[in-house]
């Protein structure tokens, strides 16, 4: 708390990367093309990748028309920082089986690609019908491994973002666009 209460999240963005207005028209048509390329699929599952892609991938269910199934992970690569520490660990994994499902990753950003192949590996390892993966944001500067990636909403540079889903310390998930925090904010909090 301030002299004047609550910090305003707002406060600590340096600039908008990618606004509201944007992210929901692209949200709808990525959904538009998946429910083209599930046409003829019956049974299909969205595993969302937790905590960082659940905004994502409630817009993205509301937005689909076709019946779907949604299931959760939580995967850990970052830690307290804004890099990925290279070390994945399952923190949750799903609920159900899915052997002869047809499974739709819905994750919030690529960065170097560590996580999403071991995810990848992992599920295929359970023998699904079919695997694809959807994230909102890809970052190919960072990228050390090369994952087949179906549906992309943005490519961005390399810069740490936050807001509709993504995190610094745990805080700005719930801003609804994509931004870049101030230099200050990282300064403050790593100084703790």
């Amino acid at each position: 708390m301030t002299e004047k209460g609550l910090r305003k999240l707002e406060d600590d963005v340096d600039h908008i990367m990618i606004d509201e207005k944007t992210v929901q028209t692209r949200v709808q048509e990525l959904a538009q093309q998946i429910e083209s390329d599930y046409a003829e699929v019956e049974d299909l599952l969205l595993v969302c990748v937790l905590k960082g892609g659940y905004m994502f991938l409630s817009d993205l269910s509301r937005a689909l028309k076709r019946p779907h199934e949604l299931d959760f992970m939580a995967i850990s690569s970052y830690g307290a920082g804004t890099q990925s520490s290279g070390a994945v660990q399952i923190i949750m994994d799903l609920k159900a089986p899915i052997e002869d499902r047809h499974v739709l990753i819905v994750e919030d950003i690529i960065d170097s690609g560590r996580t999403l192949q071991y995810l990848r590996r992992s599920l295929l390892a359970r023998g699904p019908g079919s695997l694809r993966i959807c994230s909102l944001l890809s970052k190919p500067a960072r990228r050390e491994i090369e994952v087949p990636v179906d549906y992309i909403g943005f490519e961005i540079p390399d810069e740490f973002v936050v807001g509709y889903g993504l995190d610094f310390a745990e805080e700005y998930r719930n801003l609804p666009y994509i931004a870049v925090l101030k230099p200050a904010v990282f300064e403050h909090i790593f100084d703790q």
